[in-house]
């Protein structure tokens, strides 16, 4: 007789057997995507050159970076040599100016050049107003002065002093009012009828008990013409000199200055023959070209880095959702390149640099300074990029990971001795001031001790202490000493000591094979070579599924992927 039950006991056992079934399917499309996922994680990570035996992909970011190394380097070049002909054209001018306008001037005498007695007052502003005069018959250079209109313009000689006061030092008593007059007297280079009695300086009276300045002021105007050897237009100059003779301290020594800003023009009306226009515009058409590349290098860096952001996202939804957890912000930032972030910055700064370079070049601008700064970084920049390239080799890339790794420490203890070395600035910049050229001011403080640090004219610092003040004196050796015996020997030991051990835990953990984060743990289980074709996306629509399981040989490794 047939068991009743047996039809329900063999259903429950069909559906017994295709639950089992069904669990492994979705357990095998589980396993498929996580490799899957694991393989593109991979591929992100590859240096340029298993790219291409993965996909064939060309390292164009690669060989944009190379030619971009190259014609930016030439371009820095070019414009350096331009830009130091401007600054030795502002220098040589400023020099002959206080050779021209300064009595008995000579270059060593440049810090302390200063008149004691009115009569050398007179005198030397009696100098700069003869000169002025006769400037075109005694200049070797191309100057000239300044129109306004039909008329050259004047030269200024302006006294500032005191309102009114009375000044007693034998009685220990004065009185003062602090209100400041100026009163000046203009010279016509070619004198008018109407300035003749103020070209006369016995009408300009200085009030030497409460005078606190004497400036005179002129401006004079020449032609940068080497640049024309350079295939360069020439630029026009405009010097506004000021030469002051300072009287505020009232200690018996008026010291004199000469100092000048320099406006730089294009020329109104000029003819360049000898050279050809196509010459001077050449560099033009070099700098578009850089800034065509940069552009071109740019997008691509941009790309890439969007590209390692979406990444970076999906890996967390990914890991959050097949293993229940959260990613690390150390394994997120890995996805971050930093070398791609370097490379934007430079790229930005070279085409704004350039840009600056052609309108300079075309006589619209003429910001050297602020278009050397550009360039010179962002050339910087390009070249320490290289180093991206160089860490793909084992024996350059353990000194990459090393300051990375070290870089956080760092900046901590950086900014622990920097505490101890901004209390020795300010110590020695209000106690030994007064007696030391290098603690005048709380810059050359710094830039002094920096130097004691990397052990530079540390001899002439403690030889050039006056001695004035023995109790100063004393205290300026205890002071040097301990600051010397505190940075050398131990603060810069230690500083050696964090990135030598850092170094050593980097070098260990390569030599023992151990990934050190669970990002690169993850990938490491994928055992696919660059050049097993499994990376290969036909459309972007396939996707090789089963290439991190070891087989037997590569041509069933083909098949399957």
């Amino acid at each position: 007789m047939d068991d009743p039950d047996a039809p329900y006991l063999a259903f429950n056992d069909l559906n017994s057997n295709g639950g089992s079934m069904w669990s492994d399917i979705l357990a095998r499309q589980e396993q498929r995507e996580v490799e899957s996922f694991r393989r593109k994680l991979k591929y992100f990570f590859m240096n340029p050159c298993e790219k291409y035996r993965a996909r064939g992909r060309k390292p164009w970011k690669l060989m944009l970076q190379i030619i971009k190394i190259a014609v930016i380097t030439i371009q820095l070049v070019s414009f350096g040599l331009s830009n130091q002909m401007v600054v030795t054209f502002k220098e040589e001018n400023l020099m002959a100016f206080k050779h021209l306008f300064l009595k008995d001037y000579t270059h060593h005498s440049s810090n302390s050049y200063a008149v004691y007695t009115q009569a050398e007052v007179y005198a030397h502003l009696s100098y700069i107003v003869d000169r002025f005069l006769r400037l075109r018959n005694i200049t070797v250079g191309n100057h000239a002065y300044e129109k306004d209109g039909h008329y050259f313009t004047p030269l200024l000689m302006c006294q500032q002093f005191y309102h009114n006061g009375s000044i007693l030092p034998g009685n220990e008593t004065f009185e003062i009012d602090a209100q400041v007059e100026e009163e000046c007297l203009e010279i016509y280079p070619i004198q008018l009828p109407t300035t003749m009695e103020g070209a006369d300086l016995s009408n300009f009276t200085l009030q030497f008990k409460r005078l606190l300045e004497v400036n005179v002021y002129f401006t004079l105007k020449a032609i940068n013409l080497q640049t024309v050897q350079h295939h360069e237009l020439p630029d026009c100059y405009d010097f506004s000199i000021t030469i002051r003779f300072n009287n505020r301290a009232h200690s018996g020594q008026i010291k004199v200055d000469l100092d000048n800003d320099v406006d730089i023009n294009e020329c109104r009306d000029w003819k360049v023959t000898g050279a050809s226009p196509k010459n001077i515009y050449y560099t033009v058409l070099f700098d578009v070209v850089i800034i065509l590349t940069c552009l071109a290098s740019l997008v691509l860096c941009t790309r890439s880095v969007s590209t390692g952001v979406q990444l970076q996202f999906e890996y967390r939804a990914f890991f959050l959702r097949h293993f229940g957890k959260l990613v690390s912000w150390s394994d997120r930032m890995e996805f971050i390149n930093g070398w791609y972030i370097l490379i934007v910055i430079s790229d930005i700064l070279t085409i704004t640099g350039s840009v600056l370079k052609i309108a300079i070049q075309l006589k619209a601008l003429t910001s050297y300074d602020i278009c050397s700064i550009l360039l010179g970084t962002g050339t910087m920049l390009v070249w320490i990029g290289v180093l991206r390239y160089m860490g793909y080799f084992k024996k350059y890339n353990i000194l990459i990971i090393t300051l990375r790794a070290a870089f956080p420490n760092v900046i901590r203890f950086c900014c622990c001795a920097a505490m101890i070395y901004l209390g020795y600035c300010f110590c020695g910049w209000i106690v030994l001031g007064p007696y030391h050229d290098k603690f005048r001011s709380l810059n050359t403080v710094t830039e002094c001790l920096f130097s004691l640090i990397n052990g530079d004219d540390m001899f002439a610092t403690f030889k050039n202490m006056q001695q004035k003040s023995y109790l100063v004196w004393l205290f300026s050796r205890v002071y040097l000493y301990t600051f010397v015996s505190l940075f050398i020997y131990m603060v810069l030991s230690l500083f050696i000591t964090l990135i030598t051990d850092t170094y050593e835990t980097i070098k260990q953990q390569q030599s023992d094979g151990e990934p050190v984060s669970e990002l690169q743990a993850f990938i490491s289980e994928c055992k696919d070579h660059p050049s097993s074709g499994c990376y290969r996306v036909e459309g972007r629509s396939s996707t090789c599924l089963f290439c991190c399981v070891r087989r037997p040989n590569d041509l069933q490794e083909r098949l399957e992927c």
